[in-house]
């Protein structure tokens, strides 16, 4: 993928994280899936992690496919985007979102009027 490219995908990453509603979750393959580059979940990583700074953007509500924080790594301190969820209401055990069919937003589903 060219800078540009890249740019503009993580852009329309960071568009669709937007959205998420509080409370609710969805994975970084959900996005890709709805930007329709199903095999750029790393990419969509990638855009989350360069959101770090922007409140704007709520890059702890992506996750990876089983609901683990595969992302935790990249916020400021050893809980925060632990922290950031559980302040939601979202419950997390051992790294990973309990119930996490329950709380998943998919926008593929939720956006799909607006495609």
């Amino acid at each position: 993928m060219a800078i540009s490219q890249e740019t503009d995908f993580f852009k329309r990453a960071q568009e669709v994280a937007k959205k998420i509603p509080y409370g609710r979750v969805t994975s970084y393959g959900a996005i890709a899936k709805f930007l329709g580059a199903s095999r750029a979940a790393r990419t969509v990583g990638w855009a989350m992690n360069a959101s770090h700074g922007s409140n704007a953007i709520p890059a702890h509500r992506v996750v990876n496919q089983k609901g683990i924080l595969t992302g935790k790594h990249h916020f400021e301190g050893t809980r925060l985007m632990q922290q950031l969820l559980e302040n939601e209401g979202i419950k997390i055990k051992n790294n990973q979102i309990v119930n996490f069919d329950m709380v998943f937003w998919d926008p593929n589903i939720e956006l799909r009027v607006e495609k």
